[in-house]
């Protein structure tokens, strides 16, 4: 029943408007980006930034934000864009977070210089923002059916993405060791597997309800950024041991090999910053 109910949710193209087709994950990135865009505005305001400043951080987060994490997407599978750039550049889904993360945050990092204002007080006023957007944006990976989702599975909430973007027959194809479990490496594309984008929502809105509380509470400046650096990277490495993403190095796919120097970064800053406090403020704490 569980494992229908979310299968059913599956639903790339939402519906026409005559030649003019509705996408779930399009529709759904924007719904992610509105939302985090309310919350920053709401915190630029109360850190004195102004609402002007958090909508362009917000227009370059979405534009520079897609088009890193597109770019990226397109050198991990750059002999499929090979073979058809216009497709592969234009394709719903197929997205690699990272990219994004990386290119528009070095804009944003300029724009904040620009400002006068200090980096790690505005990135303490996103960190809550950015783990919500991207937990609302793999609710959109799973209802266009990416191939961002898990490994088989026989659990009762396992879905169906027979008619995602991406089913199992082409999302597991270059999987090494795949051979070994299907005919010819090819998965059927019934085949239940884990929503692992469902797990990542569902775990960022409890990294999102934890920041959003200890915004105000949590000292030094930066330290907030910090802990968004140790938990996101501590939520994506996991959630990678059963996606079905290729494992690059010692076992590990891209992603939690990013994740784990993120996560360093982020242990260190924070145990140095707070290092800095006089011992009253981290006792009154």
């Amino acid at each position: 029943m569980l494992s229908k109910l979310l299968s059913d949710t599956v639903v790339p193209v939402l519906f026409k408007v005559g030649p003019v087709s509705v996408y779930s994950y399009g529709l759904t990135m924007g719904i992610a980006f509105l939302i985090s865009n309310y919350f920053i505005i709401k915190e630029f305001k109360r850190r004195g930034f102004g609402a002007d400043f958090a909508n362009q951080v917000t227009i370059v987060a979405v534009v520079l934000g897609l088009a890193g994490s597109r770019i990226l997407s397109l050198i991990e599978n750059w002999g499929d864009f090979l073979k058809d750039p216009i497709g592969m550049a234009f394709a719903t889904g197929g997205l690699t977070w990272y990219g994004g993360f990386i290119l528009a945050g070095a804009v944003i990092a300029w724009m904040i210089k620009r400002k006068g204002f200090k980096f790690l007080d505005v990135a303490d006023a996103l960190a809550p923002e950015l783990i919500l957007g991207y937990g609302i944006g793999r609710i959109a990976c799973h209802v266009s059916g990416d191939g961002d989702y898990g490994m088989p599975t026989k659990l009762p909430w396992g879905v169906d993405y027979a008619h995602g973007v991406a089913p199992p027959s082409i999302a597991f194809r270059y999987l090494p060791g795949i051979e070994a479990h299907y005919p010819g490496g090819i998965v059927p594309n019934n085949t239940l597997c884990q929503p692992t984008p469902l797990y990542e929502f569902l775990a960022c809105l409890g990294i999102f309800f934890i920041l959003w509380r200890l915004r105000e509470k949590i000292k030094p400046s930066g330290a907030l950024f910090m802990l968004y650096l140790v938990l996101a990277g501590a939520e994506r490495f996991i959630v990678e041991f059963i996606r079905l993403n290729p494992r690059l190095l010692f076992g590990l796919s891209e992603a939690q090999l990013i994740s784990i120097p993120l996560m360093i970064i982020g242990m260190t800053g924070f145990f140095v910053l707070r290092s800095q406090l006089p011992a009253a403020t981290t006792a009154a704490e």
